[in-house]
């Protein structure tokens, strides 16, 4: 019988390292499969409104997909934001084996980035302009609810990429 499948949970504000962590894991285990929210929602709600009853729509079917493919034995990154505890706290409870990783950033540090970043990965572009514009953005307009028990914290304004994915390959070990 084969084990089940692994869910990592990378969570934190827009422009925290999510994708970029994402990748990275993805390079080091090429068998793990990525669920981006900015991907999943462009094909979920073409034309997001981003209101209270889609976001959750959108994040259950998220944590429903990661369920059923690590029941199938895959390993799943999700690389989401997930503001609301209640999501992630969700995955928690229908994924065996999940690992919450929070990417812990000062959000002056991840407008920065977000401003910097090359978009690869279908992110909105401007988001943080956007949200001092009213959108509802995480962290601007919308709360972010930082992991009460994560299983791992990064500060990725203080912790270098090869230290995180030596941390994160860690993690990983202990599912085996």
């Amino acid at each position: 019988m084969k084990m089940k499948g692994i869910a990592l949970w990378i969570t934190g504000l827009p422009g925290s390292g999510k994708s970029t962590i994402a990748d990275e894991i993805k390079k080091v285990y090429p068998k793990f499969i990525v669920l981006r929210m900015d991907e999943f929602r462009k094909i979920v709600t073409p034309k997001p409104t981003y209101s209270d009853i889609e976001r959750d729509i959108v994040y259950r079917s998220l944590v429903y997909l990661a369920k059923i493919m690590t029941e199938q034995g895959h390993n799943v990154i999700i690389d989401a934001t997930g503001n609301l505890r209640k999501w992630r706290d969700l995955a928690r409870k229908l994924i065996p084996r999940y690992a919450e990783i929070y990417l812990k950033c000062p959000i002056d540090v991840c407008m920065k980035r977000e401003r910097k970043r090359i978009f690869t990965h279908k992110a909105p572009k401007g988001i943080y302009k956007k949200g001092k514009a009213g959108w509802p953005v995480p962290g601007v307009r919308v709360p972010y609810e930082e992991p009460k028990k994560p299983e791992v914290v990064i500060e990725t304004d203080k912790v270098p990429l090869r230290e995180s994915i030596r941390i994160l390959k860690n993690v990983i070990k202990s599912f085996r």
